[in-house]
């Protein structure tokens, strides 16, 4: 059995019959082809599928796609407007924050949403953002050298 759902994933209106336990990363990935948002884990751990729905961060390995039927949903992909990398992306690509990349787009969403949130926010408030989110290459200061940069911008 197979049931409709309908989202706007980065400005745009998609709308598909799935399984009831498709998963709104596979979904993102496989039925839309926007392939930014990673799957880590598949247990909410690592945050390498971190999205905003609806306003806030949240890891799309979470949900099942029709679950969320009916939200608007910002990927990796949406972030970067006519062109222009987003402060946090262009942050990240200045300061080399990051190394092999795969946690990078939930690090960069997951800032994007804190940002939203608070323009200027405190070395704990960043820290607290990125808890969720596990990066296995870096220690983490280039990570955070790119939210300063986006902050000071």
């Amino acid at each position: 059995m197979k049931l409709p759902v309908k989202m706007t994933i980065n400005g745009q209106s998609y709308s598909h019959e799935v399984e009831p336990r498709l998963l709104l990363v596979h979904y993102i990935r496989e039925n839309v082809g926007l392939t930014g948002t990673h799957v880590g884990c598949d247990t909410s751990q690592c945050g390498a599928c971190t999205i905003l729905m609806d306003g806030q961060a949240v890891k799309a390995c979470n949900f099942f796609a029709v679950q969320v039927d009916g939200a608007n949903i910002m990927t990796i992909e949406g972030l970067a407007k006519d062109g222009e990398l987003h402060p946090i992306q262009q942050g990240f690509w200045e300061k080399h924050g990051l190394q092999c990349g795969f946690c990078t787009p939930g690090l960069v969403v997951a800032v994007a949403d804190l940002l939203d949130h608070d323009p200027s926010p405190s070395e704990a408030a960043v820290r607290e953002a990125l808890s969720g989110n596990l990066c296995r290459c870096t220690g983490y200061q280039k990570i955070l050298d790119a939210v300063h940069l986006a902050v000071e911008r």
